[in-house]
């Protein structure tokens, strides 16, 4: 049973209602249930779920389950407020577990320090989905006091399974703390990326480029197909097993950064859609309104500070959370423009990522007017020097912009600089999920075509098209790919840069630019 039609173009919030009438009471008369918040089976269900209305959740017994049979899987990192010192590691069990922990050491032969972990239990009922009734279980361990630039071993576990024990000893991974001054250093990016071949491959190519941290600009998992903030009847929660369990061979090493996308919006668990991200995902938390915008936060990784959005706060194309945050999203994101291009920062470089476009020419979705409208401004403004987004399953990058004009065109290997020429926007979409088409041919490195000027659409207020002439896509291409980006920082006075490559699943590379600036530091 999917959401009626009268209520498809609803906000998230009415939908969710609707879903909690719907099959909150379906699932109270099958008996045996308690509400989200309670402990069930020894799981405690966070606040931060807790903020929808009351859910049936099954108990669950955990008195005979032997823990030496269930082992931990979907291991993925995220840097805390300070990626110097902190950082958090999340799991998932398929089942309760007792006492779950995390260990961390110098050596694989030295996980001596233990630290107890959270277990964040998601209920879904039957009838919401495809899927009959199943709970999952997510498990999170923060880490602080960690030295600056420092590697870490660490290993999972709970009750019955040590990943100290000599038979659990293939469990144990690594991570790296962000470095305590500027030094060189690669992170890579990406959107809308599913659970595919096309994604395995990414990721198998992204560990190969040894990036810092990972930006995954949304559309994580699909687990809700539909991308309109409604649980349909096609959608199934499970996915997210199979997406995390995917990912974890890159995401168990380097930090993997989200921000939501419409697909993230999953109107059964929290009126604004993100409960059940806020069970899977543990970013930093110091955005304006950690609770109900849990994917806008920023972090500092040596000369370079990046910045997450939530595009769906500000979407005219997709408007089931527009006008969120009330504006105070924006409001914190100037201020966070304000303190890193402050002259004592100590930063060179910042980087913006969210998921609706700004800037791209694909037709499924073009570009996004809520974005021009509302934080085009300040990108230019206070000179930022990269954009990255997904939404459109393609690879699209501009010439350098400002007021919505091309200021400099930048072709494959040429240069920018931000302070005085404008920004370039890069839709990096193409990670996994089915792949979109532009409107003219494709041009990349080695295959570049003359273009003349062509038409596309700006979606308004309202949803309704605008017709626009393009004169700024410099670089299009339409098969998986994902960007690295090299940060390369220089003493006072010298010129810093960031190298911008997009690289095509084959490893080829379709595109590359440099961004320059001189060096505050």
């Amino acid at each position: 049973m999917g959401v009626p039609a009268e209520l498809a173009e609803r906000s998230l919030a009415e939908q969710h209602e609707y879903l909690r009438s719907t099959f909150s009471r379906r699932t109270m008369i099958r008996g045996g249930a308690v509400t989200v918040g309670a402990v069930a089976g020894g799981v405690f269900v966070p606040g931060a779920v807790a903020q929808a209305a009351p859910a049936a959740a099954p108990v669950s017994a955990t008195a005979d389950i032997d823990g030496a049979l269930v082992a931990p899987f979907g291991r993925h990192l995220s840097y805390g407020d300070d990626p110097r010192t902190e950082m958090t590691v999340s799991w998932q069990v398929p089942v309760p577990v007792k006492n779950p922990f995390i260990r961390i050491g110098s050596s694989a032969g030295d996980l001596s320090r233990k630290i107890s972990a959270e277990v964040r239990a998601l209920y879904t009922p039957a009838g919401v989905g495809t899927s009959a009734d199943h709970t999952q279980y997510y498990v999170h361990a923060k880490l602080s006091h960690l030295k600056p630039g420092r590697t870490y071993y660490y290993g999972v576990g709970h009750q019955g399974f040590d990943p100290a024990s000599p038979k659990f000893a293939g469990t144990i991974g690594t991570f790296t703390t962000a470095p305590s001054h500027a030094e060189p250093f690669t992170f890579t990016a990406f959107g809308d990326q599913g659970v595919s071949y096309h994604a395995l491959a990414n990721d198998s190519l992204i560990l190969a480029q040894g990036p810092s941290f990972h930006l995954h600009a949304g559309d994580i998992a699909y687990a809700d197909p539909s991308g309109s903030g409604q649980t349909t009847d096609t959608f199934d929660a499970r996915t997210w097993d199979q997406f995390l369990a995917q990912t974890e061979s890159v995401a168990k090493t380097v930090p993997w950064m989200v921000s939501y996308g419409n697909h993230d919006m999953e109107a059964w668990y929290a009126p604004h859609g993100y409960g059940s991200q806020q069970a899977r995902f543990e970013p930093p938390a110091n955005g304006p309104d950690p609770e109900n915008l849990p994917g806008v936060y920023s972090f500092v990784h040596g000369n370079t500070a990046i910045i997450s959005l939530d595009a769906n706060d500000v979407s005219f194309e997709i408007p089931a959370n527009l006008g969120l945050s009330g504006g105070t999203q924006t409001k914190w994101f100037e201020a966070q423009l304000k303190k890193f291009r402050a002259h004592n920062s100590g930063i060179d470089f910042v980087v913006v990522f969210f998921h609706h476009c700004a800037y791209c020419t694909a037709t499924a979705h073009a570009s996004e007017g809520g974005v021009r409208k509302e934080w085009v401004p300040l990108f230019e403004k206070y000179t930022v020097d990269l954009v990255i987004n997904g939404h459109n399953h393609v690879y699209e990058r501009s010439d350098v912009l400002k007021g919505e004009k091309v200021t400099k065109e930048l072709p494959i290997g040429g240069t920018v600089y931000p302070e005085t020429e404008g920004v370039v926007y890069v839709t990096a979409g193409a990670a996994g999920k089915s792949l979109y088409a532009f409107p003219v041919t494709d041009s990349y490195e080695g295959h570049e075509k003359d273009t003349d000027p062509f038409a596309s659409y700006v979606t308004e207020e309202g949803g309704a098209k605008k017709a626009v002439t393009v004169d700024w896509s410099r670089v299009r291409y339409t098969n998986y790919s994902f960007l690295r980006v090299d940060v390369k920082p220089a003493s006072f006075g010298r010129t810093a840069t960031l190298t911008v490559r997009g690289i095509a699943e084959t490893g080829a590379e379709i595109d590359k630019f440099v961004v320059a600036r001189k060096s505050k530091r």
